[in-house]
């Protein structure tokens, strides 16, 4: 074969052979069996059919008959009716903006013709008889040599029968490169049960040649529901939601329904269809799974079916060979629209659940009965050592995680998500910062944005390469015993058979640096009530540096703040578009990150933040910029209890820090003689209501974000391990040794 180029003299342009580009025609058209039995669908559709019944052999490729009953084809017309560009459905090149059936170019009989055998029996209800007549290459053929090309009268019902056979007879390489004819039928199921459950009133039905049993069977008085029902089962549609909206501005209707938050799959079952075409976009298919992605678990996917109006003036349908695809006007507001419907009709529907209940039938075992013969007979099927048995469940969850500490705290005022920077910082000024549930917004990003900077690619490999395997496994399967001190950070474990004491305050530093890592320029945002005005807030910062002599060696704190400042004003574009950190001109910062729902960072620590963005970031390197920034953050959104904790614990617990490289000697609920601390301030053991609803909020979101947060987000360095971060207090056959020999 000659490769391009090799020959040096011009070759001459001639005109190709009509039966060539009907070749190359149908190879564009017809890539599969499915996509034939697509165009046949949509003809017996356009032809007014009730009942549409589909036989096939070999996934295909052998045969594929479709039966309806539509108004069929007249004898009159049999003789042009697979030929290229002959249409009952358009006339004029105006027609194309109001086009308002399936088909309209002409070009899917021939190209099925012009790979395949096929034979077409039809009759109208004007018609004596009905005729068959065998197409190839777009033309009549003799069904035997010698005899007429003319089409045959026969018995038949009104409607039409199109068989096709030998599909690809004459193109090798594509019949080749079919899958199995499992894969190919498969494929041919979607097509029809998608044609079904949208056509409420159309009885579908589809079979392999030689089986007594439908796969696909729907009633002509079916609704869409049962439809839904009937192809994916009673499961899914028992968890559907009817979504119903109209948008006259936009000039366009959406109905459909779409799955709750119970219902969960691994593939997405998405159909959609516009103009009643069943066609794919991909964004739209994006922005449904990112509005579920907040309510499914990861990796599992919804079932929506959506029915889009649209007026024909907006809708180009004439951009895909297939017309698998269509174009429309407005198509960013139209997704946008619909994302917020169902945005709106899953919230509606998340605030109660239904739980189906199955009475007790007679002559079964009470539940006690049943669970004792459970018992009884896992003990028998696998005995396990008592020291060696695991008796926690890492995958259990407790009933407080479903309610917010508000829920939690009835007798208490409501408590606002509020973080303070106090008096004693900002003095007289009397300033503060704080998050309302009235005035804090969620903006989600409803598309995913994946990043292709190389410096971010860089860190999450390092991240990869870092990760130690042990602890993984630890924080993927632990469960959380209990915080035992809460101002150094510290909870005990178990894992397995053996418990542990790790340093949360630690991790979740190293924890959001991942997650900053991981969630690169898709970040929610949390909206301050009140701008923060950067520069006073750095000016705070430095009054709290009680190194004199270094201040002293430093320019003044009112040009250190104006640096800074200006810096921030400088990067706000960077900051904002990357880490959903937005800065006004004026020098005010407005947003958060939002990088675990529902969590709150304490802001008392704002103002040190903002000190080390401009004395700790290099804004001139991409990936030294990058790795600082998410440390800092990392550093700003680990766990702090509020600073009234701090108080309360100075009293309750000894200032000395727990040393990790040692056994932990003593209860650190108790001094070294044993003797509980006494509470002498009553003002700070006893704190006020918001206070308290303060404390319980801090505990609420380490132990139902940040502990759940460790099992599925959560990479542990090799760095932990060596610093021990992590310890082993005890474990369980170890002590069974000890208490034998007591």
């Amino acid at each position: 074969m000659e490769k391009p180029g090799q020959n040096p003299d011009p070759r001459p342009i001639v005109k190709l052979e009509e039966i060539v580009v009907n070749r190359i025609a149908a190879g564009e058209i017809i890539h599969r069996p499915a996509n034939a039995l697509k165009e046949l669908i949509e003809n017996s559709l356009d032809a007014g059919s009730t009942s549409i019944q589909i036989l096939v052999k070999e996934g295909g490729l052998k045969l594929l008959q479709i039966h309806d009953n539509g108004h069929g084809i007249r004898k009159e017309d049999m003789a042009i009716v697979c030929e290229r560009f002959t249409t009952s459905k358009l006339k004029r090149v105006e027609d194309l903006a109001t086009i308002g059936t399936y088909g309209f170019r002409g070009e899917a009989l021939a190209s099925i013709t012009h790979v395949a055998h096929v034979t077409i029996t039809t009759k109208t209800s004007d018609s004596s008889c009905a005729y068959r007549g065998h197409y190839s290459n777009g033309k009549l053929v003799p069904p035997k040599p010698g005899a007429s090309n003319e089409p045959k009268p026969c018995a038949g019902n009104t409607g039409t029968q199109i068989t096709v056979e030998d599909l690809f007879y004459n193109i090798p390489t594509r019949r080749k490169a079919m899958k199995n004819s499992s894969e190919e039928y498969n494929k041919i199921l979607d097509v029809v049960n998608r044609y079904a459950i949208h056509n409420a009133g159309i009885s579908f039905g589809c079979k392999k040649q030689g089986s007594n049993q439908p796969d696909v069977q729907t009633l002509s008085n079916a609704s869409i529901l049962d439809n839904i029902r009937q192809v994916y089962g009673g499961s899914t549609a028992s968890e559907l939601l009817e979504i119903s909206k109209e948008y006259r501005k936009l000039e366009f209707r959406v109905k459909g329904y779409i799955s709750n938050a119970n219902y969960h799959v691994k593939k997405i079952g998405f159909l959609l269809f516009i103009n009643h075409r069943a066609v794919e976009n991909s964004r739209l298919k994006k922005t449904i799974e990112s509005i579920y992605a907040t309510y499914l678990p990861k990796q599992t996917h919804p079932f929506v079916y959506l029915s889009l109006n649209i007026s024909s003036k907006n809708v180009d349908v004439n951009v895909h060979p297939t017309k698998s695809e269509v174009h429309f006007l407005y198509e960013n507001e139209i997704i946008a629209k619909i994302g917020d419907a169902i945005q709106t009709t899953l919230a509606g529907a998340s605030s109660s659940r239904s739980f189906l209940t199955q009475t007790l039938l007679p002559g079964a075992p009470l539940l006690g009965d049943l669970n004792q013969d459970d018992n009884h007979s896992l003990a028998n099927s696998k005995s396990v050592r008592d020291c060696k048995l695991v008796r926690t469940d890492s995958r259990t969850r407790t009933l407080d995680k479903f309610f917010t500490p508000e829920d939690i705290l009835t007798s208490i005022k409501r408590a606002r998500i509020d973080t303070t920077i106090g008096n004693d910082l900002i003095g007289s000024t009397t300033k503060s910062l704080h998050l309302s549930e009235e005035s804090s917004k969620l903006d989600r990003r409803l598309e995913w944005k994946d990043t292709r900077l190389l410096s971010i690619l860089t860190l999450r490999n390092r991240l990869k390469e870092a990760r130690h395997q042990g602890l993984a496994d630890l924080l993927a399967n632990h469960t959380l015993v209990g915080c035992v001190d809460d101002n150094q950070g510290l909870a005990l474990v178990q894992y397995q058979t053996k418990l542990f004491l790790l340093n949360y305050k630690m991790l979740s530093e190293e924890l959001f640096y991942q997650l900053i890592l991981q969630e690169f320029s898709n970040f929610g945002h949390i909206q301050l009530s009140r701008f923060a005005p950067i520069r006073e807030l750095i000016l705070l910062a430095l009054d709290q540096i009680e190194n004199e002599e270094l201040m002293k060696c430093l320019k003044s704190k009112e040009q250190i703040a104006e640096i800074i400042n200006g810096q921030l004003i400088q990067q706000r574009d960077m900051l904002g578009e990357y880490f959903s950190m937005t800065i006004t001109e004026t020098g005010k910062l407005t947003t958060l990150p939002l990088i675990i729902k529902g969590y709150v960072p304490n802001l008392e620590k704002l103002p040190n933040f903002l000190l080390r963005l401009g004395t700790e970031v290099d804004w001139t390197t991409e990936i030294v910029c990058f790795e600082i920034l998410a440390r800092e953050l990392g550093r700003f959104y680990a766990t702090e209890p509020p600073n009234i904790y701090n108080d309360v614990d100075e009293i309750l617990h000894p200032s000395k820090a727990i040393d990790f490289n040692d056994a932990i000697p003593m209860d650190i609920c108790q001094d070294p003689k044993g003797k509980q601390k006494e509470r002498h301030d009553k003002d700070i053991t006893n704190p006020n209501h918001e206070e308290r609803a303060s404390l319980e909020k801090y505990k609420w979101q380490v132990e139902h974000l940040i502990f759940p947060a460790f099992r599925s987000n959560f990479d542990p360095p090799k760095s932990i391990a060596e610093s021990r971060q992590i310890v082993q207090i005890a474990d369980l056959p170890a002590l069974y040794r000890i208490f034998e020999r007591c």
